[in-house]
């Protein structure tokens, strides 16, 4: 008998079910976790024609300053991406593309002849040179980035100039009381979410995907990069952090009951070890998730498939599916 509607998407877990039990075996558990968690990421994936795009935003714009500052048409060279584009964090709806351009030392020397606000005087330079080839994009200069808005992505361009080779550090402007620069170590980020990643079994930049997909469906009033440094907070000291889609469930509740606990608390910047104070202001979004999270974990024990999937979905929004 072949089933139809909402009957069919549970007819293979119900069928497990029956095999277990006319064979004398307690039924499985836990039987849509995998696949509503496997899907779920996939659907976060950029397609290829979004990755595509991204790359070609950025290769426009690291020639046309390559061009006015290098002498040169690589669409490459002295440049890299920083932020989820570097991290492998991205996810989609696309996002920011973010980049450092690194430019040559005798303009750091230049603007050092400036009154004024040199630092803010040269985010208006970039955002000229840009505005030459690009006349028809949304392009602003707010330190320390210069934000290129593009119809599909913005790319956002920090313009920067070498520090110390040896600790891949780099000076980027602040344009705030007055101008400094600031010493940033963006790399070091990249290396803290590897190295994450490799010795928590690939699922550090799994969980950073789905938390964004919390922080913009819900809203929540956290910058992404202290997601990612929770992330990897949480899942070192983790008891599922070995295990793959199947303890989704649990890796998800854990961490918004752990989370709840970092309210008022500082996170250390990779590299540059400054301090960032978390505050509260999304510690309510993280309790209601929390609340929702253990709820879906009583259904998916349950393997109550729809009551499940609508309390994931109220966390992560609609990428993760109700029904596997």
């Amino acid at each position: 008998m072949l089933f139809s509607g909402l009957g069919a998407q549970s007819n293979i877990g119900d069928s497990l079910m029956s095999l277990a039990i006319a064979a004398g075996e307690e039924a499985p558990k836990w039987i849509y976790v995998r696949k509503r968690f496997r899907t779920f990421l996939n659907n976060l994936e950029l397609t290829d024609l979004q990755r595509n795009d991204g790359e070609t935003k950025f290769k426009g714009v690291v020639k046309t300053l390559n061009h006015a500052y290098w002498n040169s048409n690589s669409e490459t060279d002295h440049a890299f991406y920083i932020g989820s584009w570097a991290k492998l964090t991205r996810i989609r709806p696309p996002r920011d593309v973010d980049l450092y351009f690194v430019l040559p030392l005798e303009v750091y020397n230049r603007f050092e002849q400036y009154n004024g606000n040199k630092q803010s005087a040269l985010l208006q330079e970039v955002k000229g040179k840009l505005l030459a080839t690009n006349p028809t994009s949304d392009i602003k200069g707010d330190g320390p980035v210069v934000l290129a808005a593009f119809t599909s992505f913005n790319v956002e361009i920090v313009p920067a100039f070498l520090y110390d080779d040896a600790e891949r550090s780099y000076y980027v402007c602040d344009t705030k009381n007055g101008g400094s620069y600031k010493k940033t170590m963006p790399l070091h980020e990249v290396d803290t979410i590897t190295a994450a990643d490799a010795r928590n079994s690939n699922n550090v930049r799994r969980l950073i995907r789905m938390l964004k997909a919390w922080q913009a469906w819900c809203s929540v009033p956290i910058k992404s990069f202290y997601l990612e440094l929770l992330a990897v907070e949480f899942l070192d000291q983790c008891d599922w952090r070995k295990n793959d889609y199947f303890y989704y469930d649990w890796i998800s509740r854990d961490f918004f009951k752990w989370m709840i606990t970092k309210a008022n608390t500082y996170l250390s910047a990779p590299g540059t070890y400054e301090l960032l104070w978390l505050g509260e202001a999304w510690k309510s979004r993280a309790e209601s998730a929390y609340a929702r999270a253990v709820k879906a974990c009583d259904y998916e024990l349950a393997n109550d498939e729809g009551n499940a999937g609508d309390e994931w979905q109220k966390i992560y929004g609609l990428d993760i599916p109700k029904w596997t």
